[in-house]
């Protein structure tokens, strides 16, 4: 389910137009305007997951927004690169049309913020919704006067062709830009909206095309007055967000490139490639929409990833800075010149930010020649993939193995002159460089460096919070349907290695279902739904897992690891996977044995 579809709440689902749009409808030479997105990268800041009020109850204050500007100020000074801080959803007044901030949160309203931004060299960028005035928990936004013909026969969105609302919105940007703010960030659009004085006039097809030129035209017309004003689309605009194994049959609509500098590709979620290390399964969802929205017809530099999140709340699942390392290469690996980091940044420390200063700073090199490429398989395949960038200087791929085995992949470069230097790895399995070739071990993330990138200076160093198994083999176990939506199997164990258990649930026609059992506060774990036990002469072995989380996104599947201390290694172990869903679903698990080197 995507993030606009969890917030949208529908209660229901003239021809003369504002002077101000109906303008827009004649022939303008900025209608054909070929926009290049932004002019260089450029590293953003983003206050959500700092807070959440979508899939949590932590509301943004200005006391938070101020906090996290100052650590804004200390990231840069220990050599981070940050250009914007943009405030996410919600900064504004129920009832003041995004022209007053929020009452309580932000009594003295935005001044401060901004005045700070300006004196250190910071843009100050914005959340607007497109057209959406209504999440589950109701309105956060009132309708004013100037609105009131805009508003949909569903009461949750606004007309854009229709009434005042988009020329207001027009105005209100203007207001902002004046006042400083360079980046507009646009969410949720939906543009089946139409006011009941236009709903028996126009088809759908025609009432979604009309709100889209509306819109597309409102927003070339700022940028034309505004040349200097970075605009990124979110929910609404194209592409498909909601799994990993969709095929790639979609386009962008190209009219969105000339409007936007770039569009994201999807908030961080698990994808359908189940993992012990259930963020890198989220690295691999990332990963896998990069690769789609390539394929749909966005240029790698316009990919918005929006893939590091670090914090407390639900919308990151509260991963704090777990496996932050690897989340922060690869969101700069991906090569899209606008690079957001999410959330609280007081999680990280003086080494933490050296430490990100100087990823930063190589990857920030490679984007800036615009090389990337993509390699390997599609990243919700579940086999070995990566990312290639290049310079004069030499060339560095950012690879992932997110298989259940140890794989070999073929790096994209010349196998004749290739001198491989390995400049991070996560940590247990000791990767393998020879020439061209690449050996991973499972779910590892390697990058590696050629030619002047491949030396010590550019060393990354080995993430030791990941503990990649040395050795990982499949068990044979026959596992048999015992119940509706229950697996069960016996497995002997082998002598001086612990289990892996893997299971995923799936749809009658094969493809993955996520179960949502809800998000912070009142949700439930995941865990909960889909489960994995086992047991051993009667008694129950404890497994550890990382999918015990409240997931607004959902889940397909379950992932659980034995160690080899916890059962007799000459004893058969009971294994039973377990789905609550209430329709009949195919259950499908598998059973590995792994070995660690701290074992």
């Amino acid at each position: 389910m995507q993030r606009r579809g969890f917030i949208k709440n529908t209660i229901g689902l003239g021809l003369l137009m504002h002077p101000f749009v109906r303008a827009w409808s004649k022939p303008r030479s900025y209608q054909n305007l070929k926009l290049t997105g932004p002019p260089k990268p450029v590293f953003i800041y983003n206050n959500w997951s700092a807070y959440d009020e979508l899939s949590d109850n932590v509301p943004q204050t200005e006391q938070l927004a101020i906090k996290e500007l100052e650590e804004i100020l200390r990231l840069k000074n220990s050599g981070v690169q940050i250009d914007y801080y943009v405030m996410d959803a919600f900064w504004f007044d129920l009832w003041g049309g995004y022209r007053t901030w929020h009452k309580q949160h932000w009594p003295n309203g935005p001044d401060k913020w901004l005045a700070t931004c300006k004196a250190n060299n910071i843009k100050p960028g914005m959340w607007f919704s497109t057209n959406l005035i209504a999440t589950h928990s109701g309105r956060f936004l009132e309708v004013i006067p100037e609105w009131k013909d805009s508003l949909g026969t569903d009461p949750n969105i606004m007309c854009l062709f229709d009434g005042g609302y988009l020329a207001h919105l027009a105005g209100t940007l203007q207001i902002w830009y004046n006042k400083g703010v360079r980046l507009f960030k646009f969410d949720f659009a939906y543009f089946e909206a139409v006011t009941p004085a236009m709903k028996d006039k126009f088809s759908k097809v025609e009432v979604l095309e009309k709100n889209k030129v509306a819109f597309m035209q409102m927003l070339q017309q700022f940028r034309k007055n505004n040349p200097d004003v970075l605009i990124t689309g979110y929910n609404g605009f194209g592409g498909d967000m909601e799994n990993t194994y969709t095929p790639f049959n979609k386009r962008i609509d190209p009219r969105w490139l000339d409007t936007f500098d770039t569009l994201y590709c999807g908030d961080p979620r698990f994808s359908d490639v189940p993992m012990m290390n259930i963020w890198r399964s989220a690295d691999n969802y990332s990963d896998h929409q990069a690769f789609a929205y390539q394929a749909y017809g966005m240029p790698i530099r316009r990919i918005d990833n929006c893939a590091f999140m670090i914090g407390k709340t639900g919308t990151c699942y509260s991963r704090a800075t777990q496996c932050w390392k690897g989340m922060l290469i690869l969101e700069l690996a991906r090569g899209g010149w606008v690079n957001v980091y999410h959330g609280n940044l007081e999680l990280l420390s003086e080494p933490d930010a050296k430490w990100f200063a100087k990823v930063q700073s190589l990857y920030h090199e490679l984007q800036k020649q615009d090389t990337t490429e993509m390699f390997g398989s599609i990243p919700g395949k579940g086999k070995p993939y990566g990312f290639k960038s290049t310079s004069a200087k030499g060339t560095v791929c950012t690879v992932v193995n997110p298989s259940q085995q140890i794989a070999t992949i073929v790096l994209p470069v010349n196998d004749a002159a290739a001198n491989p230097y390995l400049l991070y790895a996560d940590g247990g399995y000791v990767p393998v460089a020879e020439a061209n070739l690449l050996t991973l071990g499972p779910e590892q993330l390697v990058v590696v460096g050629f030619d002047d990138y491949g030396n010590n200076k550019h060393y990354m160093g080995i993430d030791e919070t990941i503990n990649i198994p040395q050795s990982i083999d499949p068990i044979a176990v026959n596992f048999t349907a015992t119940a509706k939506n229950m697996l069960e199997g016996q497995v002997n164990p082998v002598a001086g290695k612990g289990l892996r258990i893997i299971m995923q649930q799936f749809y009658p026609n094969g493809d993955p279902c996520r179960s949502w059992p809800g998000a912070p506060p009142d949700g439930k774990n995941v865990s909960e739904v889909i489960m994995i036990k086992a047991a051993q002469d009667g008694k129950e072995l404890l497994l550890h897992i990382e999918n015990d989380k409240m997931i607004w996104s959902g889940l397909s599947w379950a992932a659980g690891e034995i160690k080899q201390s916890s059962f007799h290694p000459a004893k058969p172990i009971n294994i039973q996977c377990i789905t609550k869903e209430k329709d009949e679903l195919k259950l499908t698990a598998n059973v590995y044995a792994v070995m660690y080197a701290s074992t």
